[in-house]
């Protein structure tokens, strides 16, 4: 394998795990949430944790609410990032849990779903408020 990022003339690779979080436009109870706000805010948290992210245009989405039976029909939009496996230490983690788990609690979700490279993590019990710093 070349060494790419000189043959790209780029710097050195600068994350190795990609985090991909999705953003709901509804609550369990299918109403419309302030979908710009938890993207926004999305972006902001891993971009001064990790140094960047991007938000890709909604996909059309469904999850299984198995408190109810029912299917959650949403437009959901994915925020990504690349992160190098060091800064996955210490408070990183914990501002990322504290940022899950208030989008989870405040949108009134049933599940806020998290993948690290191949491994989805699904959240479906959130901390209590005094929790998020």
């Amino acid at each position: 394998m070349p060494d790419l990022h000189t043959s790209l003339g780029a710097g050195p690779p600068a994350g190795a795990i990609q985090i991909t979080m999705f953003i709901p436009s509804v609550d369990r109870d299918h109403a419309p949430i302030d979908q710009l706000r938890w993207r926004d805010e999305a972006l902001k948290t891993l971009g001064l944790l990790f140094r960047g992210a991007t938000a890709f245009p909604p996909g059309r989405g469904v999850w299984r609410d198995d408190q109810t039976g029912e299917l959650v029909f949403d437009d959901t939009v994915m925020v990504t990032s690349y992160v190098p496996g060091d800064a996955l230490a210490g408070s990183a983690v914990a501002e990322l849990r504290a940022f899950l788990h208030r989008m989870g609690r405040e949108a009134k979700q049933g599940e806020i779903g998290v993948v690290f490279d191949d491994r989805y993590y699904g959240i479906t019990d959130y901390d209590p408020e005094a929790q998020d710093g």
